[in-house]
C-alpha cells in the first residue's frame, strides 16, 4: 500500500475551528479526524512519512459525535504551519 493511500486511510479530514487554528498558531497542534482504529503511533508515523517533519507527541480523544479526534503537537512550530497549508487549513 502507497504512502498516500495509509494516509487517506487513517486522516479522514483536519478540523477547521477558531479554537483549532488558534492552537495550530499559538502552540504549532493540528486537529485531525481520524479513523476509530488509529492509533497513536499510526497517526504519528503517517504524519512524519507523508511530510517529512517530527511529531513531538500525539493525543487522541472521542468527540460527543463518536469521531476519534488527534491533537498532533510538532516540535517546530514552522512544520505545523508547513502541514496546516498542505492539508489546507490555513
Amino acid at each position: 500500500m502507497s504512502l498516500r493511500d495509509r494516509f487517506y486511510l487513517i486522516v479522514k479530514y483536519p478540523v477547521i475551528t477558531e479554537k483549532s487554528v488558534l492552537l495550530l498558531e499559538r502552540q504549532g497542534k493540528l486537529t485531525l479526524i481520524v479513523d476509530r482504529k488509529a492509533t497513536k503511533n499510526d497517526v504519528k508515523k503517517v504524519m512524519e512519512e507523508k511530510f517529512d517533519v517530527r511529531v513531538k507527541k500525539v493525543n487522541i480523544l472521542i468527540t460527543p459525535k463518536g469521531e476519534k479526534k488527534a491533537i498532533v503537537t510538532f516540535i517546530d512550530k514552522d512544520d505545523a504551519i508547513k502541514v496546516a497549508t498542505a492539508l489546507g487549513v490555513l
